[in-house]
């Protein structure tokens, strides 16, 4: 995941919150389900691989939360802009960079596809979830080819917190010619979370976040020690929302990021480095809601 951002700005990583954001202007969008925009990111030190990466480029983003159908994705175009560090590779960096990367969540209603309802305690609905990532390197040591797949659920907190929790099973097909390539190969939590804050400049306040936490691999086995078998992301992002524009700032933690050991030595043919996969990245994102 070398150039992966989290979600950005208003188009929140829940669908239950949509229809929050969309009441101000439902009449005024293309759709009113498919909520989507187009988002300029800046990103700082992002550790998806052993080293830091700064990237300014353009994202597409979409959620929807229709009958049993739930979704939230985007697709990013990373270096659009021509701007990033020495260890960013992008869409014009011709056999070396990456034209495109997305990532997709859609989950599938078991209650209302089944017609029964399953919940219990605070556990409201329940959902066939499914994380699907893709990076479109050039050959295999630059692309990503991943899917989760497993149970969710959105739980009630009796309070204006929105919670929704996933785990699931990881398929990996190519991982940047990784040894984990072709094969079941670990599991993931996520945990997201939405909590509206309230007004701001006449618009809308909030704090949105996710974490990712990646356990079970075999990646690290066979004395591959630069590698790990577990890795975690955690993004907290405080968002304000207008009818169409939207601006957030965006703080995220990585431990162990990529599945790549903090602090090992590696040389990728330039010379020795330290790998840098624990500590914070940054984000700040611009976008029009359309």
């Amino acid at each position: 995941m070398k150039t992966k951002i989290l979600l950005a700005g208003a188009l929140l990583v829940s669908s239950y919150s949509a229809q929050t954001l969309a009441d101000d202007g439902k009449d005024q969008y293309v759709s009113d389900w498919w909520h989507q925009s187009v988002n300029v990111v800046g990103s700082y030190h992002t550790r998806f691989g052993p080293q830091e990466n700064n990237d300014l480029y353009l994202e597409y983003e979409a959620f929807a939360h229709k009958d049993w159908f739930d979704f939230y994705g985007y697709v990013d175009l990373p270096k659009f802009f021509g701007t990033g560090n020495g260890n960013d590779n992008g869409m014009w960096d011709k056999g070396v960079g990456s034209p495109l990367f997305m990532e997709i969540e859609p989950r599938f209603s078991i209650d209302k596809l089944t017609g029964k309802d399953l919940s219990f305690g605070p556990f409201k609905e329940w959902y066939f979830a499914n994380n699907y990532i893709y990076d479109m390197g050039p050959n295999n040591a630059n692309r990503q080819n991943t899917w989760y797949m497993g149970l969710g659920t959105d739980v009630n907190t009796y309070t204006p917190l929105n919670l929704s929790l996933n785990i699931y099973a990881k398929y990996q097909w190519q991982n940047y010619g990784a040894a984990n390539e072709n094969q079941w190969d670990g599991y993931r939590f996520k945990v997201k979370y939405f909590l509206p804050l309230g007004e701001m400049w006449g618009g809308k306040v909030s704090y949105i976040g996710f974490t990712n936490f990646d356990f079970g691999s075999q990646l690290a086995d066979n004395e591959n020690y630069s590698r790990t078998n577990h890795s975690i992301a955690s993004s907290h992002i405080l968002a304000l929302n207008y009818a169409h524009w939207h601006y957030s700032l965006v703080a995220r933690y990585f431990h162990n990021g990529g599945q790549w050991a903090d602090g090992t030595e590696l040389n990728f043919g330039n010379g020795n480095f330290t790998a840098k996969t624990t500590g914070w990245g940054y984000y700040a994102v611009i976008g029009y809601s359309f």
